[in-house]
């Protein structure tokens, strides 16, 4: 009897144990799915990667978990990550960059010729999916102050060719060595250098252009300090700069068999313009907002969470 009375309460309490854990195999008989999806080492990366990790969680009602593999230092390594199955989709993948990396195809300048063939393409040699754009595009791009801006009359790169002789232009030290739409490129593109060209770590132009040590920068259209410093950006009217449109990419294996998730990614297309990208930047670079907390606000104030699926 002492026997048998241990034994029952040897199993209530294994009855308690398990019910209390969340043990795989053991969530309502079924395990959850978990998403893995890779962000850059940039803030801009971070915010779109929880956007789609807190979107997908939620419009599946707990059948979908995501996680996050943080702090990629490249495209190449993110588009690796999914190759070799330890990821299923990228945060941010940017056609200017895809196209001549992974895709290894010459740059093009048309955006929505871009964007054609690298979502072709990723298809053909990966089976993935590179879905439409978020709505925002990180490229290269001229900008001044918007006294400078007053005081030569500028609006467009070309503007630039009557100063380039009295200014002084800063810019990343890679853009300088790029081919493709580098320096070199640039020169004999818009027949025009510059005098005084200072090669500088990109985080530095925006500030060296507001303190007024610069005329003219080299930047980011996303950098959130556009938007803060009140810069002007000169239009590349002579479309020099390639597209670098932003979208997410998942494999299709995934799509298939979670078509919830393909519309969940979905929802998020054309849903964050290249200004608003710029706002959320500065929350996270310029206020110390943590990239989660970006996302989870951004997604609350336009109701994506009221969403059903």
């Amino acid at each position: 009897m002492k026997f048998l009375k241990c034994f029952t309460l040897f199993l209530i309490f294994c009855a308690i144990f398990l019910t209390g854990c969340d043990l795989p195999g053991l969530n309502g008989g079924q395990s959850k799915k978990d998403i893995k999806i890779t962000a850059l080492a940039t803030s801009e990366s971070q915010i779109m990667a929880y956007m789609l990790k807190d979107k997908i969680e939620h419009d599946s009602h707990g059948k979908y978990t995501a996680s996050i593999i943080n702090n990629l230092g490249s495209a190449s390594i993110e588009h690796n990550a999914i190759i070799n199955g330890d990821a299923e989709i990228s945060s941010t993948r940017y056609t200017g960059t895809d196209l001549i990396g992974a895709l290894n195809h010459k740059p093009v300048r048309d955006s929505q010729k871009a964007m054609s063939i690298t979502q072709s393409l990723f298809k053909k040699k990966f089976n993935q999916t590179f879905f439409n754009s978020y709505g925002f595009e990180n490229t290269f791009a001229f900008m001044v102050t918007q006294e400078t801006a007053k005081k030569y009359n500028l609006h467009k790169v070309s503007d630039l060719r009557k100063i380039k002789d009295k200014v002084k232009v800063g810019t990343d030290t890679t853009w300088i060595k790029r081919g493709g739409d580098g320096y070199a490129p640039f020169k004999s593109f818009y027949g025009f250098g510059f005098k005084q060209l200072k090669p500088m770590q990109i985080g530095l132009v925006y500030d060296a252009l507001k303190n007024k040590k610069l005329d003219v920068a080299l930047g980011y259209t996303t950098d959130g300090r556009i938007a803060a410093y009140h810069l002007k950006v000169l239009k590349d009217d002579r479309k020099f700069f390639p597209p670098y449109d932003a979208s997410p990419l998942a494999t299709n294996k995934l799509l298939n068999k979670h078509p919830g998730v393909k519309k969940s990614m979905k929802a998020l297309e054309d849903k964050v313009s290249t200004e608003e990208m710029q706002k959320l930047n500065y929350k996270a670079d310029g206020k110390g907002i943590e990239p989660a907390v970006v996302a989870q606000q951004y997604l609350q104030k336009h109701h994506y969470f009221d969403k059903q699926q």
